[in-house]
């Protein structure tokens, strides 16, 4: 009877580590976000609105619908810096500097389509999906 409740126990406490290792691997600007529609405007005036589950999807925007790794630079309460890489030899940099929970300013760069890119975004939750 004990040997249930042991490996009960073991399972419980590997998924609450797990659990930990995952919220701390989220930097703290998203932490403060929720998914949802945002509004993802350019300086040379496009805009865009897209609905995801996670606003940290945003620090790879123009890899949005690419497979990418991300890596947190630095992270603090009201900012932070991302490095990601995505199959096919893209790759970029984001900072993401946090307004309000409901707006970000991303600015981002890398290689995509085999050329540079680097523009600023200002991204704003306007909803639910």
């Amino acid at each position: 009877m004990k040997r249930p409740i042991r490996a009960t126990t073991g399972v419980c406490a590997a998924a609450v580590v797990l659990f930990a290792l995952t919220a701390a691997a989220r930097p703290a600007v998203f932490m403060q976000t929720s998914g949802g529609l945002w509004e993802v405007s350019r300086a040379d005036g496009g805009r865009r609105n897209i609905c995801i589950a996670d606003p940290a999807v945003l620090s790879q925007y123009e890899h949005l619908r690419s497979n990418c790794s991300r890596e947190i630079i630095r992270d603090q309460q009201s900012r932070t810096e991302v490095h990601y890489t995505c199959t096919g030899g893209a790759f970029g940099q984001s900072n993401v500097q946090l307004i309000t929970p409901r707006s970000l300013r991303i600015e981002t760069q890398g290689i995509s389509n085999n050329a540079p890119f680097h523009y600023v975004l200002q991204a704003r939750r306007i909803g639910n999906c």
